[in-house]
């Protein structure tokens, strides 16, 4: 009898300490976002908001490609529907959506480590992602302009992450553009030498788990949420968030320990 085939996780996860890393592994398909892949990525992200232990998350992919968008060969098998696949499209962009917000929404860090080209939804998922390294070899694209599909959902987050007209020549042109090119215009924080990137995420996500996951959770909710106000209702809102988040006792140890010139010890409430 023949042994059963196992097949390979489509997303590992490793924990470093207080640092989970979370890997798209189908390198084969360039790490294309596949329903199984967004089902699990959706759903590891979700379940990670109650994990008191992880305070930063790292995206990273396996293979030369970090991630290359949509399956299209998955998409276009549902051209034969009787309906010539809207439900299970509309279905399909639902979800990438659903998991794009599960990145916004964590109360924990989300950092991209990027090691290759970046396309379309893939350029979406870096986008999405609170900070982002890229190795100096990683390429960026919104390509969908190009086989007549204009990249519409990836469109959402590279608006809200690099300015307009920024955003605008990528999705006009869906010409790739340099890691240099993407950090110049907002799309990623750091370049660095190709093989380091893993290093240099590291690094950053510790300098990160270090502070209170408190303070940093009441961050990043109140950085998103200022971002859709008017100006007065952004100083009002954070504002709020300010008393609020003086009265914790994370702000009071913190803010002793400032004055007595010692190392904080959080408690994250």
């Amino acid at each position: 009898m023949n042994a059963p085939v196992r097949t390979a996780p489509i997303l590992l996860r490793e924990n470093l300490d207080n640092i989970a890393v979370l890997t798209l592994n189908r390198p084969d398909a360039r790490n294309s976002l596949s329903e199984a892949l967004m089902a699990a990525l959706t759903e590891t992200l979700r379940s990670m908001a109650q994990e008191r232990t992880v305070r930063v998350v790292v995206l990273a992919a396996n293979g030369p490609g970090f991630c290359a968008g949509h399956d299209m060969k998955e998409m276009t098998a549902r051209r034969s529907d009787a309906d010539r696949g809207r439900a299970y499209y509309k279905k399909l962009m639902g979800a990438c959506s659903t998991m794009m917000q599960a990145i916004v929404h964590l109360p924990k860090p989300v950092i991209a480590v990027v090691q290759g080209a970046a396309s379309a939804a893939g350029c979406q998922l870096v986008a999405s992602c609170d900070l982002a390294i890229a190795s100096s070899a990683a390429r960026f694209a919104t390509p969908g302009v190009n086989i007549g599909l204009f990249c519409s959902t990836p469109m959402v987050a590279l608006s809200r992450t690099v300015s307009r007209k920024h955003a605008m020549e990528m999705l006009l042109t869906g010409d790739l553009i340099s890691a240099e090119e993407a950090q110049r215009i907002g799309l990623v924080n750091r370049v660095v030498a190709p093989g380091t990137e893993r290093d240099e995420v590291l690094k950053l996500a510790r300098q990160i788990a270090s502070k209170s996951a408190l303070t940093v959770k009441i961050g990043k909710e109140a950085f998103y949420r200022q971002l859709e106000m008017n100006l007065a209702d952004a100083y009002r809102y954070a504002s709020d968030v300010m008393v609020e988040n003086m009265l914790a006792r994370d702000a009071e140890e913190g803010i002793g320990a400032f004055i007595d010139k010692r190392p904080p010890n959080w408690e994250d409430r």
